[in-house]
């Protein structure tokens, strides 16, 4: 029986060099970064310079660094994608988070894969299967459920599970969403998602009634997991990911240094699981999720289904809920709960047509908040607070230095002195140096221990410091800096040199896919995808969406579905008071058929546009 703590891993997203440095240093046990193409966020690509850059410094605290590549590829693109990993693996990059099963067929180094949520990984058989196929880590479709997950984990304990903590929710399952394509000629499969979904709507039903008028009808509320961390270690993930790789980096801050107090916080009692990576920092501010941008929170899916995950009224931030309007005046607000404004701050409410204004509070006198402008705001509506001007400077100016722990040995040898410097990471260096050691005139032990601790602006911080010689000897500061020096650059030479990289795990003889024939939700859009999965017992494979659209197909898969939220659940008892079928409209007159395959507790949205 092994026995050994389960490591677990916080996952930070990052949109560019800085930001993953930020994460890092307020707590990530790995970043996932965008590649300069192929990610599914085509706005935040990096340049393979600046991620050699980031693989140096997160690799000195045991940080892996994730790059993604998981949009699907076209043929004429396959080479510049083998060009493209050869490079990330010869920086150093700990693994790719790929969706197109093309890449393995690719002569590429042995680099470890990840699978993309963007594969729709969300039962046994696919996680197994993608085990067998040399996935070791798998990202898990949002909408799980605890025991849903553990059911996974239950099936494939061999397989590492990736979920989602926080962030931004797609309303469709991922890789399963052709609106964006569909609507705008823009592909979500290939980082260039519209966010239809944040679109507002009219409900229809097949009579032309008007059920909901403009209100964001597919638009999610915030992923908010941090009250069930505990349980899903529990289920089996061992890397919780943290979405947002366009989220700017005070966002990243907050969120991440969030998540890392509340993991210590289980960690310090609970011995069988650990931290994935070395190193401490501490940030200069409290973090509070609900300060960062978000549309409400919910934990989506995750004990099971509830009303509480849509956000019809805005696809935009709300922020904090401060107070209640008791009373509008000529020029100012009395509000419960004011006088934790400050001058500066944004604020929004929900007006009486269920629309999102926003403020500027010009000034603060106790529960009165002065307004820039006078917002058409009445009593009874609930105030938030969705830009802290306090809260935002803390976190700009959060700038910790994420420090390894080292326990110094200073000794006298026959020649003179010696150095050791262990790391919590258990890396350690010794060196000697030549020097006369001469009585001192005075007590010099306090000084030696002063000047043996100045690790200043380093990767290190000391943590104990033994000093082994009974005599008294006059040691010149100069040469304890010295030797301070050195160990330095020793102890980074032996993290670089000792650091280890998972490769890539081999792929079993003779898997078989649990399908025999696939349609275009596959997104098959290479040669080489087709060569992998004929080789798996598929024997009948359409194009994807991008390559081939069909007409009167879902562009969506959803798990929220519009009829429990409208409280017409059939397995409920409930009956729908509407002829069907339904309808979602744009305001230019487009149409979209809603179809629910309530066996399988699923909405999908169809682009048969009626007019």
């Amino acid at each position: 029986m092994n026995n050994e703590p389960i490591r677990i891993e916080l996952l930070a997203p990052a949109r560019n060099l800085a930001t993953a440095l930020d994460a890092i240093n307020h707590g990530a046990d790995a970043v996932y970064i965008g590649a300069p193409r192929f990610g599914a966020r085509q706005a935040a690509g990096n340049s393979v310079e600046d991620i050699a850059r980031l693989v140096e410094y997160a690799h000195i605290f045991g940080v892996k660094i994730y790059v993604t590549l998981n949009t699907i590829i076209y043929d004429d693109e396959l080479r510049e994608v083998e060009e493209l990993i050869t490079q990330l693996y010869n920086v150093g990059v700990d693994a790719l988070i790929i969706q197109d099963m093309g890449i393995t067929r690719l002569n590429i180094p042995p680099i470890a894969l990840h699978a993309s949520t963007q594969m729709d990984n969300r039962d046994a058989e696919k996680v197994k299967f993608l085990y067998d196929a040399g996935f070791k880590q798998i990202v898990l479709a949002r909408e799980l459920s605890l025991d849903e997950i553990s059911g996974i984990h239950k099936a494939v304990p061999q397989a590492r599970l990736e979920a989602f903590v926080h962030g931004a929710l797609c309303v469709s399952y991922s890789g399963r969403c052709y609106a964006s394509q569909h609507c705008f000629g823009r592909s979500a499969n290939r980082g260039e998602c519209a966010q239809f979904c944040r679109l507002p709507f009219d409900l229809v039903d097949a009579d032309g009634e008007i059920i909901a008028k403009e209100k964001h009808l597919l638009s999610l509320k915030d992923m908010n997991r941090s009250n069930e961390l505990e349980q899903m270690l529990d289920a089996g993930v061992v890397s919780l990911k943290i979405e947002g790789r366009l989220k700017e980096n005070s966002y990243v801050k907050n969120v991440t240094a969030y998540y890392r107090k509340r993991l210590d916080e289980i960690f310090s009692r609970r011995s069988e699981y650990v931290r994935a990576s070395y190193g401490t920092s501490s940030p200069q501010f409290e973090p509070v999720l609900e300060k960062s941008f978000n549309r409400g929170f919910t934990n989506y899916f995750l004990c099971g289904r509830n009303n509480d995950i849509t956000s019809f009224d805005t696809p935009k931030s709300l922020g904090e809920r401060m107070g209640t309007v008791k009373r509008v005046f000529k020029n100012y607000i009395l509000v419960s709960g004011g006088n934790n404004f400050a001058n500066g701050d944004g604020a929004c409410f929900i007006d009486r047509d269920g629309r999102l204004q926003g403020f500027r509070v010009n000034r603060v006198e106790g529960d009165r908040l002065f307004p820039q402008t006078m917002p058409g705001i009445t009593e009874g509506c609930i105030v938030y607070r969705n830009y802290s001007i306090a809260f935002e400077r803390e976190v700009k100016e959060s700038e910790p230095s994420r420090k390894l722990l080292l326990d110094i040995l200073f000794a006298a040898t026959d020649g003179g002195f010696s150095l050791t410097a262990t790391d919590e990471c258990g890396i350690s260096v010794t060196f000697s140096v030549e020097h006369e050691k001469s009585p001192a005139r005075t007590p010099q032990r306090q000084n030696l221990l002063t000047q043996l601790s100045k690790w200043g602006n380093t990767h290190f911080a000391v943590r104990d410091i033994k000093v082994s010689f009974d005599e008294d000897y006059f040691i010149p500061s100069s040469l304890v800096a010295d030797m301070r020096r050195r160990a330095c650059e020793m102890l980074l030479e032996e993290h670089s040199r000792t650091y280890l990289r998972e490769e890539q795990q081999q792929p079993s003889e003779g898997i078989v896919f649990p399908e025999n024939k696939f349609d275009y939700t596959a997104n098959i859009s290479n040669g080489k995808a087709r060569e992998f999965y004929s080789s798996c017992g598929v024997d009948s494979m359409d194009d994807a969406f991008e390559k081939a659209a069909p007409a009167g197909v879902p562009i969506m898969y959803c798990k929220h579905c519009l009829r429990y939220s409208m409280g017409w659940c059939s397995k409920e008892g409930k009956k729908i008071p509407y002829k069907e079928p339904l309808f979602l409209a744009l305001g230019d007159g487009r149409r979209f058929r809603l179809s629910f395959d309530c066996r399988k507790c699923m909405m999908m949205v169809l682009n048969d546009n009626i007019e």
